[in-house]
């Protein structure tokens, strides 16, 4: 048993170092919206509700004209760029302290899975596929993290969520 441990010992303080050293990288956050202001979003749209069949919206929507660079909020890897129902073309991004941010609605695509992009780089282009199909185009931009802030929890609809959702407006500021 005790070289089991022994054995086990190592990949932990590897799995360990990681996951610290995902806590050390500076986030460094820039609009995802190439020339976007902060009057380009509503800052109280997150967790508004009701919105539609997601309950709540998760995010925040930064408006703007079709075809607008896209840029990452900061730097990270994809870990997925493709299509889903709701969202259209997405790009989903695995930044610094283990926070997950969500690219929605795009009209194109510029990076692949697995791709590491610096804080900046183009993803796509603005558009309004998915639900918001016939609607301005925008970018829905959420933040999920993957480490639970449980104080932010609350007891409004779907309030225990929160703890994983970061207020965007909040972080671009």
């Amino acid at each position: 048993m005790k070289e089991l441990y022994k054995i086990a010992r190592f990949p932990l303080i590897g799995l360990s170092t990681i996951i610290v050293l995902g806590f050390l990288i500076p986030e460094e956050p820039v609009i995802p919206a190439r020339g976007a202001s902060f009057s380009d979003w509503n800052s109280q749209s997150f967790w508004y509700e009701p919105w539609g069949t997601s309950g709540v919206h998760k995010g925040i929507d930064i408006f703007g004209t079709e075809k607008t660079p896209i840029v990452a909020a900061t730097r990270g890897i994809v870990i997925y760029a493709g299509k889903i129902e709701k969202g259209g073309k997405v790009v989903v991004v695995l930044g610094p302290k283990w926070r997950v941010h969500y690219y929605a609605h795009l009209e194109t695509k510029g990076v692949s899975t697995t791709d590491l992009i610096p804080a900046g780089e183009v993803l796509g282009s603005m558009g309004n596929t998915g639900n918001a199909a016939g609607k301005q185009p925008h970018l829905h931009y959420a933040i999920l993290s993957l480490v639970p802030y449980p104080w932010r929890a609350t007891g409004e609809t779907q309030g225990w969520k929160r703890m994983f959702y970061l207020d965007p407006d909040e972080f671009l500021r």
